[in-house]
This record gives C-alpha cells, sequence and structure tokens, in this order.
C-alpha cells in the first residue's frame, strides 16, 4: 500500500456485493483471531470460502482487505446516535450519552477490531488516525457541541468544552474499558455501565454545574 494512498475502497466494477460481504466476514474473523501478521491471504481464503485468485480480484492485498474492514468498524461506530437537543437536560442527556458510548466500544466482539487498529496504528498511521478522526473525535466534538449549548445557557461553567467532553468520556472508562479491552473481564453488563455512567454523570456536574443553577 502506498503512504497517503486514499483510493475508495470499492470493488471492481462495484459488482458482487454479496462475495464481497463473504470475503470481509472471513477476514474479519481471521484478523481478529491471529491479528494482522499472523493473518496471511491463504488463511483468509479459506475462512471466507473462496480461492486466492477470487480474492486477490476484490483486495489487492491484505492491507487493502484490512482498510476494508476497519472502514466498516468506523461507519459502524460514527453512527453512535445520542439526543444532543441542545434544550434536553443536561443528568438525562450525559446519562444517555454515557451508556450508549460505553455500550458501543465494549459490545461483545468489538475489543478484537479495536486492539488490532491499535496494534496496527504505528504501521499504518493513516488507519488509525481516520478511526480516531471518524469515530471518536467526532463523539467527543458532538457532547462538545451539546455542552457549549448549556453553558450559553447559563447551566454549565466550562471554559474549554472540548476538553470537558473528553473528561466526562474518560470518566465513563473507569473501570470498564480497560479490562474489557484487555480480555480481563467481559463486556460490562448493562447494570454496570448503568452505575459507572452515573457516577460520571454525578462528577461532572460537580465540577462544572454554574453556581446560579
Amino acid at each position: 500500500m502506498v503512504a497517503g494512498d486514499h483510493t475508495p475502497l470499492r470493488l471492481v466494477g462495484d459488482e458482487d456485493s454479496s462475495k464481497r460481504r463473504q470475503i470481509l466476514d472471513g477476514a474479519r474473523k481471521v484478523f481478529m483471531d491471529l491479528g494482522f501478521d499472523g493473518a496471511s491471504m491463504g488463511e483468509i481464503a479459506r475462512a471466507a470460502g473462496v480461492s486466492k485468485g477470487t480474492l486477490y480480484v476484490y483486495f489487492a492485498d491484505k492491507c487493502r482487505l484490512f482498510e476494508a474492514i476497519v472502514e466498516e468498524e468506523t461507519l459502524q461506530h460514527g453512527q453512535m446516535v445520542f439526543n444532543s437537543d441542545p434544550e434536553r437536560d443536561i443528568p438525562t442527556t450525559l446519562r444517555e450519552f454515557g451508556h450508549a458510548y460505553i455500550a458501543m466500544i465494549c459490545r461483545p466482539g468489538g475489543g478484537s477490531a479495536i486492539r488490532t487498529v491499535m496494534a496496527i496504528a504505528e504501521r499504518m498511521p493513516e488507519v488509525g488516525r481516520r478511526y480516531y478522526e471518524r469515530v471518536l473525535d467526532r463523539i467527543i466534538n458532538r457532547l462538545a457541541a451539546y455542552l457549549q449549548a448549556r453553558v450559553k445557557a447559563g447551566e454549565l461553567a466550562i471554559d474549554d468544552c472540548q476538553l470537558a467532553a473528553s473528561q466526562f468520556v474518560q470518566t465513563c472508562h473507569a473501570s470498564l474499558f480497560l479490562p474489557f479491552l484487555f480480555q480481563a473481564a467481559p463486556a460490562p453488563s448493562a447494570e454496570r455501565i448503568a452505575k459507572v455512567v452515573e457516577s460520571a454523570t454525578r462528577m461532572f456536574l460537580a465540577a462544572y454545574r454554574a453556581k446560579s443553577a
């Protein structure tokens, strides 16, 4: 793969999407089980149930195939939905945001994808950068925009909403994300997520709620 090459990831002629889906599903399993370095095009072809010749028709090499999988993860994660109506009350918005965010990054199977992206980011920095910008940074920006609206309404006292949004996200991670990422614990239950996010919400409001609010 040539550095800086951002050619759209697509099939030759945009045809036979079912075969592409079959290949991506097989490749995802191989990458998650063996990691980027351990995966080979032959192993991927076997897992996908296609010949190596067919595999190369769709993807020129392992890097392009890996990028396609990360692109799918990026699109899926980037679609995280939460109600960011600027008129909505702060505690409810923070709780629902925190729960949706942690449920997304700690979903069963999701840790393998994140670990694989992290492992390859040094070698393929554009992949890591695009994932961060299109998923994590975008999510933080949406929360920061909501916080800024509540600052203007006089309900929050925050000098740097981008920093405050990042702080809330990191507090929601507490005791949930790292154990999950390093396979020290399974995906957290909805009840455990709710407890941690509730604590994060209380801490956030204690630090940033305007005195007059």
